[in-house]
């Protein structure tokens, strides 16, 4: 695509639709975010959602590369189904006005993880001039679809924290609607622990009983990281058990390629971990990892269901994902916007971020603060605090 012009005299910013269009010293920019190097943006264009394009932002001061970031497109009306747990009227309601009124959808940012990964720069930019490059950079990719005769209903800016998003209302985000949703549950590590040991120890009684009932369950699980070759011939398998995750959430915009996980293990290597979970050889469950630098990513899972239920099979995927972190001695381990009670029993802590939306239709958008809360399912959940005062 063309070059286009900030507010700034000397900046600029580009947008490439290939991985192989970018410049040369892309990945010295995006150093301290795996979310936005190319061997990660490579698993996108290779084995992305089937509904999702991929869009790849440059931003030049003068002619040097300072800053990249992501944005994707998103065509729900190629979605099988917005999510199939919450069989009531107002899920019916919602999904009507998602299919008419928001089906093409552009997200400034990863609408696939939780996080604050949609951008980086390898300088100090004010969040005046980020607001003005996220805003500009919306409206050059909705143009883009424009020339194609498809029109965006929806653009979301994601994911931000609770910093950055006043310093964003405060310059050209003031007027574009802030909505916060599930929260990030973040478990910071204590740098003390250095085996999964020094953690339980650290629990109360009722939670260290937690853990041990857990692991009891789980005795028969036998459970193992996989070789690439491995998730290639349990590739079906992996699918099935997250397919059957992803379609019970309560909402889904895009479901996973097949390819997926093998197509990220041949990219990324050991900085991808996938776990399989084996009952009499069967595989019954998977939990997925990245390493980004110091921090752990948590990814997507998957599961049989009964199996799950018996065994308590997601609990002890989260245990085993701290005991990762724990011996592998990273600072924290991102858990995401999910089982949000079941998070915090473990550790993790509900971290709020934001993020901005508008409607391209003036009337609608007019209306977006009202129609964003009347269809964005309301969570009530107890934080647990499974740890000793």
């Amino acid at each position: 695509m063309e070059r286009f012009f900030l507010a700034l005299e000397t900046a600029s910013f580009k947008i490439y639709t290939s991985i192989s269009q970018l410049p040369a010293n892309w990945d010295k920019i995006a150093v301290s975010n795996a979310f936005l190097q190319t061997s990660y943006l490579k698993v996108l264009e290779e084995s992305a959602p089937v509904n999702m394009q991929c869009f790849y932002i440059g931003i030049f001061e003068n002619s040097e590369l300072i800053g990249v970031a992501l944005a994707q497109y998103l065509n729900l009306n190629r979605l099988e189904s917005f999510g199939e747990r919450d069989n009531c009227l107002k899920t019916v309601i919602r999904n009507f006005v998602f299919k008419n009124f928001a089906s093409h959808a552009l997200f400034l940012g990863n609408n696939m993880i939780t996080g604050q990964n949609g951008y980086v720069f390898n300088k100090e930019i004010d969040f005046k001039h980020i607001s003005e490059l996220l805003l500009q950079c919306a409206d050059a990719i909705s143009l883009y679809f424009r020339k194609q005769k498809t029109n965006i209903h929806i653009v979301s800016f994601k994911d931000f924290y609770q910093h950055c998003a006043v310093e964003l209302k405060k310059h050209n985000f003031s007027n574009v609607y802030e909505f916060n949703t599930q929260p990030n549950m973040i478990f910071e590590l204590d740098p003390n622990w250095k085996t999964s040991n020094d953690y339980v120890a650290s629990f109360s009684k009722k939670y260290r009983d937690q853990f041990k009932r857990a692991q009891k369950k789980c005795e028969e699980i036998e459970v193992r990281e996989l070789r690439f070759d491995e998730i290639v011939s349990n590739e079906e398998r992996i699918y099935d058990l997250y397919h059957h995750v992803a379609k019970n959430a309560p909402f889904n915009t895009f479901f996973l390629s097949k390819n997926h996980f093998s197509m990220f293990k041949k990219q990324l290597q050991d900085q991808f971990v996938l776990c399989g979970y084996f009952l009499n050889g069967k595989l019954v469950g998977f939990h997925t990892l990245l390493i980004n630098g110091n921090v752990l990513e948590t990814y997507f899972l998957g599961y049989d269901n009964h199996i799950q239920k018996e065994k308590m099979l997601y609990l002890n995927m989260l245990y085993n994902m701290t005991k990762y972190g724990i011996e592998n001695q990273f600072k924290k381990i991102i858990f995401g916007r999910t089982a949000l009670e079941i998070k915090s029993s473990i550790g993790a802590q509900p971290v709020m971020m934001s993020g901005f939306i508008y409607h391209s239709n003036s009337f609608i958008n007019k209306y977006i603060n009202r129609i964003f809360k009347r269809l964005e399912p309301t969570l009530e959940w107890q934080q647990r605090h499974p740890f000793k005062d």
